[in-house]
């Protein structure tokens, strides 16, 4: 615990004075206003950027300007698509409207990394309306796959309030009961989903069925989150009968996954085409990845991972691939259809995998095929593919749809613009993925827990950096900052990782690898 003079320090000096982050802030909104076209323009316009996430986002400092550079750039770009309506405040996806969104120009597909992105804006507000807006809009919440339930719980963690949650139960059970009614199939013991309504078209494995469809670990992953997440709020809420029905819908589900999606032979989790013979998809493809997400796996499975750090596998220069390169089928296409999750690199599909990794991590610590090497790559390679060198060659921070994993290039961008397409610049600004949850909750480590207290276990591999900040994280009513120096001398204050409860220091060691419970 910290028991030296540095527990006087005030946390408001250290936000304002040691890290600058007001002129961190600034200074990035400054450089992200100037390089960009400012085309579609929701509640919070370009003049408003800087006040909105001084107001409202953690502060991250780290030595590697180009990962905080992204980090600041996903806020920048997350604020544009805050959209206040007659009925509250939604997140788009899209900043054009587009045809197959839903009211105001919302879409669900997107609506997990919006929720684990957005859970950690100090106003809750935004998330709030937005989840109520998903309660009155059930049918729409079912467009796309979508774990809404547990989307809301993760919120919740972050944002504690129990009539949330009462509030919301309701819609949720009949959502999933709207899911079991549409999408389960009784005799194969799992659900089913087109891959295109995955958010995953024209992959390998759709390909395989007439209509696209197949018992993919995507779906019956999130049914599981989803309904673990309906038995925890049923245990909040004192309904035992309700615990213990979900809780048995989880169970069955993660056999389910287990048993029926593992392929032994490829040690991975694989697509079932539908209207088949029930054979697995030759192709390995990233969202096998998915079940690690929820902590799914059965112990000894790990070795699936060595296939995202081998070129032959999903690792790529800016990627990772969606499908391994090893794979029939594996495409990389400049013509057809803007949206191919046979080969491009999807932020969406990367966010799920880092996601993926920290869970597992965070769970059951590293091993010989997940370690924090592995997460640290990716992420880093992740957030050098948020870029794009401009016709006159300046090269600026950008996030789009899907890129080429070999060049970096934008590809939907650059077949609708081959197209002429009436969307101008459909992609730019995409809200699709996360990136600023995975340095909060990942890289950093902070993970609240439902029972109030909070979990503290950075990612970094030890010796990676010699001072880092993250600051003004609020958790379960409190505000958390973490702060990390080796020699003091960064920060002016006691060398080693120093962990924040409003303005009191109340833990303290000499190396950030460490796993601190609050």
């Amino acid at each position: 615990m910290c028991m030296r003079a540095f527990l006087i320090t005030s946390l408001t000096i250290l936000i304002f004075t040691a890290c600058n982050s007001s002129t961190i802030v600034e200074s990035y909104v400054a450089q992200f206003n100037a390089s960009d076209e400012e085309i579609y323009i929701q509640e919070y316009d370009n003049s408003k950027a800087a006040q909105f996430l001084l107001e409202n986002i953690p502060i991250f400092e780290c030595p590697d300007k180009e990962l905080e550079k992204t980090y600041y750039f996903r806020w920048w770009t997350y604020r544009k698509h805050i959209l206040s309506t007659p009925e509250g405040y939604v997140i788009t996806e899209f900043l054009p409207d587009v045809p197959w969104a839903g009211k105001y120009n919302v879409i669900n597909c997107p609506g997990m990394h919006q929720f684990r992105e957005g859970r950690w804006l100090m106003n809750p507000n935004y998330l709030l309306d937005y989840a109520e807006y998903w309660c009155r809009e059930k049918a729409a919440a079912r467009k796309y796959s979508f774990p809404i339930a547990y989307s809301f719980w993760e919120f919740y963690k972050v944002h504690p309030d129990t009539a949330f949650i009462e509030k919301a139960y309701p819609a949720l059970k009949e959502i999933y009961a709207g899911w079991e009614e549409s999408h389960w199939d009784k005799k194969a013991g799992l659900f089913w989903q087109r891959d295109g309504y995955d958010g995953m078209e024209v992959s390998i494995s759709g390909a395989l069925s007439k209509d696209a469809t197949g018992y993919r670990a995507t779906i019956n992953s999130y049914m599981y989150a989803d309904a673990l997440a309906l038995a925890q709020m049923a245990q909040l809420l004192g309904v035992q009968s309700d615990a213990d029905l979900y809780m048995a819908k989880a169970d069955l589900l993660k056999n389910a996954v287990n048993e029926k999606l593992w392929d032994e032979s490829a040690r991975f989790y694989k697509v079932i085409p539908r209207h088949g013979n029930m054979k697995f998809s030759p192709a390995r493809e990233l969202h096998g990845y998915v079940p690690w997400m929820f902590g799914i796996p059965d112990a000894g499975r790990s070795d699936a991972w060595v296939h995202l750090g081998d070129t032959l596998g999903f690792k790529a220069p800016y990627g990772p691939t969606t499908a391994e390169r090893r794979a029939e089928g594996f495409s990389v296409n400049y013509t057809g259809h803007d949206c191919q999750w046979n080969g491009p690199s999807w932020p969406f599909a990367t966010a799920q995998t880092l996601t993926a990794i920290a869970h597992s991590l965070h769970t059951n610590g590293e091993n010989d095929h997940l370690t924090k090497e592995l997460y640290w790559e990716t992420l880093n390679t992740y957030s050098d593919s948020h870029r794009r060198v401009k016709e006159d060659g300046e090269k600026i921070c950008w996030i789009d749809e899907n890129l080429d994993p070999f060049t970096g290039e934008w590809l939907a961008r650059h077949m609708l613009m081959e197209k002429g397409n009436v969307y101008y610049e459909r992609g730019k600004d995409y809200n699709h993925s996360t990136f600023c949850d995975l340095i909060i909750s990942g890289l950093v480590g902070i993970q609240p827990q439902a029972d109030g207290t909070v979990v503290i276990e950075p990612l970094m591999p030890e010796g990676q950096w010699d001072w880092f900040a993250l600051l003004r994280v609020p958790c379960g009513g409190r505000v958390l900052s973490v702060i990390y120096d080796k020699t003091g001398g960064h920060y002016d204050c006691e060398p080693g990782f120093n962990v924040y409860v409003d303005k009191t220091c109340i833990f303290h060691s000499d190396t950030y690898d460490v796993r601190v419970v609050l």
